[in-house]
């Protein structure tokens, strides 16, 4: 690693502390010369690191820069050395997460930016993706098992963000099925499940799992300020970062899919409320009863009982005159 990316790993383990830049330069076996000018290009980086006067640097708790060191520093001890990439910018995780896939990136590499200029959501739509404020992050994943035993992998990339959600901040995460994360009921996550197959084994080559979380994001388009939102928390995103990759990992190797399931279930956002969706161009009302071991939607229509597999659908608001 250079002096940077040392510097920024000790400052982070000591974020709220006051380093002398002798303490740094000892603990990195550099000169107190070489740590000035490293402290020096984390700040034109975004680090928000204070200088006391004769007595040493310190690391704001409100500094949030996205980088390698700190998203690999709160990694669990068996995904710390997972193959992970972090970009200024980029068109979309997802695509360069299915690019390195097809050059054979292993099983756990992850791609994260501090921000996308094509940032991509389900059926084309786009996942609005500004700087500093938000994460964006795609895991490549390498099932090695049929592409229909691949169902549950959305289920549990949305309990990881969920539970990881939960642990870091004060904010009570919902699941709106199939694939959002919803805190006072405005959508602040997505989640982009995009799979390769070998059509003549049907077996599932590689899944991405993409991830767009609004953490301190305030000033949406006016297509989505009405409902998307943000954590508005003080966790950083390299802490978000490092849980939901972890979890991730552990959460789609699990072979206890109903733990998975009874947990996707009961943060359900949707559950006995009316939604709508639309079906060979029509517009169908409908009551979200339940969501079955598959994972598919099961509602209640004029007509009866459907399962929905896919699709995406809206929570139909009453509304109050006057």
């Amino acid at each position: 690693m250079s002096v940077k990316s040392d510097a920024a790993i000790f400052l982070e383990q000591n974020r709220g502390r006051i380093v002398s830049g002798q303490e740094l330069a000892d603990r990195l076996g550099v000169t107190r010369a070489a740590v000035s000018k490293a402290v020096k290009a984390l700040r034109e980086e975004g680090y928000r690191i204070s200088a006391a006067p004769n007595r040493g640097y310190i690391l704001e708790q409100e500094s949030d820069v996205l980088s390698e060191e700190g998203i690999r520093m709160m990694l669990a001890d068996k995904h710390r050395s997972l193959p992970l990439k972090v970009y200024k910018s980029i068109d979309s995780t997802n695509n360069e997460a299915k690019r390195f896939a097809m050059l054979g990136a292993p099983h756990g590499t992850v791609i994260a930016a501090d921000s996308q200029t094509n940032g991509r959501g389900r059926r084309g739509n786009s996942f609005y993706s500004p700087a500093g404020t938000g994460l964006y992050m795609s895991v490549v994943l390498r099932p090695e098992k049929p592409l229909s035993d691949c169902t549950y992998t959305t289920i549990a990339a949305a309990d990881a963000l969920a539970d990881t959600i939960e642990e870091l901040t004060d904010c009570e995460p919902k699941i709106k099925w199939v694939n959002d994360i919803i805190v006072n009921d405005r959508k602040v996550c997505g989640i982009l499940t995009e799979a390769v197959s070998d059509i003549e084994s049907g077996m599932a080559e590689v899944v991405i799992v993409g991830v767009g979380l609004n953490v301190t994001t305030e000033d949406f388009p006016p297509e989505i300020a009405r409902t998307a939102g943000s954590l508005c928390c003080s966790a950083t995103r390299n802490s978000l970062a490092a849980g939901i990759i972890s979890r991730i990992m552990e959460y789609t190797r699990s072979a206890d899919s109903r733990a998975l399931l009874d947990s996707y279930r009961s943060r359900s956002a949707i559950l006995g409320e009316t939604v709508s969706f639309i079906r060979n161009g029509e517009k169908i009302t409908a009551l979200a009863s339940g969501i079955d071991d598959n994972g598919s939607l099961i509602v209640q229509t004029a007509n009866g009982t459907e399962r929905l597999r896919s699709g995406e659908i809206s929570i139909v608001r009453n509304k109050i005159n006057g």
